[in-house]
């Protein structure tokens, strides 16, 4: 879309600064958690399984209410949603912040985690709607924050979150409102994309049937098989990179790696994940989503691999490198995914179709602890994160192998 001015009083780069606000503050409930597990378990008496369900329903409340937002949101717009997204990312660590009992705190985390998920696909969606060109560099700018603020934000709490928890959480709970009210104020999408729920169709301001194909709904894209193919690429990515991020530590500490080689490990991770979204989101503007993405799970596969065979072999500095380089290249699929799937079934109902694509992360989730932990009991470390690469590989692999849908040949 050319002619900013015709459209918005403003660049259209504002709404990616607003969307990539918002996103920030929803991405603290993930990577801040770390940080505030423990003040938080003394607080409400927690042992550490019940920490660890809190987290796990922190995570699939964010997952399962991007669905339901992104298809209210392609309806009836964005800032309905974020002023939603305020008030319950506010709730969440208001609640957090004065729980006395893991039940006060469980709900605390669904409210917030419902916020985060709210706001998540409302922002991510954003640029979708907004860029033709450019797509993948200004959806990566706005993904790269979901991880990115925290990683500036944790190192100031983490002496004041253990002797001021309630202090720091209530002040989280200000900043997360502000910033999805900023968005409210500055998001909007581009006329001529509103969906017409009576008439199914997509309309311009004046009634005019736009040109926006395609036009695909949750249900006509799941018809597809480029659908379930991205389905299972994402949740193999989430899947073994949430074995990476959860698991490095210990996997470090079972090849004998010093502690600081741990520790340099998981911090790589955090920075090179961001990194990779934004670079990678950049360059896929240039090389095209499918062989951006592709490649890059390749190349992330034998990251891991390498750090496996390295690691064995006792070379600290290689090792910490070579996850840095795995995160990396693992991360492009958070900005491009988005942007391929409203290129491939239309931006009208982007919102509803990524989130739906989405929920391919509670599988991952599941592979990430439960299964990886017995894979780990049965085969050993090493064994287990060779079968991570393997599978990360062939997910490449099935994406270089997707083909834009035929709209033509589609049984809509």
């Amino acid at each position: 879309m050319n002619g900013d001015r015709e459209l918005l009083p403003f660049s259209r780069w504002w709404l990616v600064g607003g969307g990539a606000i918002a996103m920030g503050m929803a991405g603290t409930y993930q990577f801040v958690w770390s940080s505030i597990r423990s003040p938080l378990g003394v607080q409400i008496g927690a042992s550490e399984a019940t920490l660890g369900t809190l987290f796990t329903l922190l995570i699939i409340s964010q997952i399962l209410s991007q669905f339901p937002t992104g298809w209210f949101r392609d309806r009836y717009g964005p800032r309905l949603p974020l002023f939603a997204g305020a008030i319950l990312l506010a709730s969440g660590y208001a609640g957090l912040a004065v729980a006395p009992t893991p039940m006060i705190a469980a709900i605390a985390v669904i409210v917030g985690g419902t916020g985060a998920g709210a706001t998540y696909t409302v922002a991510v969606n954003t640029p979708v709607k907004w860029f033709e060109t450019h797509r993948g560099l200004a959806t990566g700018v706005v993904t790269m924050m979901y991880s990115g603020l925290s990683v500036v934000l944790i190192p100031g709490i983490r002496g004041d979150v253990v002797l001021v928890f309630e202090t720091t959480m209530l002040v989280f709970a200000v900043l997360g409102a502000a910033a999805c009210l900023v968005g409210a104020f500055v998001l909007r999408d581009p006329p001529g994309t509103a969906f017409d729920p009576e008439s199914g169709d997509s309309t311009s301001d004046d009634g005019a049937d736009i040109v926006d194909s395609p036009t695909y709904t949750w249900r006509e894209s799941i018809r597809t098989w480029q659908f379930w193919v991205l389905y299972v690429v994402f949740a193999v990515v989430n899947g073994v990179g949430l074995m990476l991020i959860g698991k490095v530590i210990a996997f470090a500490d079972s090849l004998g790696l010093s502690a600081a080689a741990a520790t340099g490990a998981a911090s790589i991770i955090a920075f090179a994940d961001g990194a990779g979204v934004l670079i990678g989101g950049g360059i896929s503007d240039r090389l095209g989503p499918i062989r951006t993405v592709g490649w890059a799970l390749i190349v992330s596969a034998a990251g891991i691999a390498s750090a496996v065979v390295v690691g064995g072999h006792g070379f600290a500095g290689v090792f910490v490198v070579l996850v840095g380089v795995a995160a990396f290249f693992r991360s492009p699929v958070f900005a491009v995914f988005p942007s391929l799937i409203g290129e491939y079934y239309g931006t009208a109902h982007s919102s509803e179709n990524y989130a739906l694509l989405y929920t391919g992360k509670v599988w991952g989730s599941i592979f990430a602890g439960t299964v990886t932990s017995i894979l780990i009991a049965s085969l050993g470390w090493t064994q287990s994160f060779f079968l991570g690469a393997g599978l990360l590989a062939l997910a490449g692999i099935a994406t270089l192998s997707v083909r834009p849908v035929d709209h033509s040949q589609t049984d809509r």
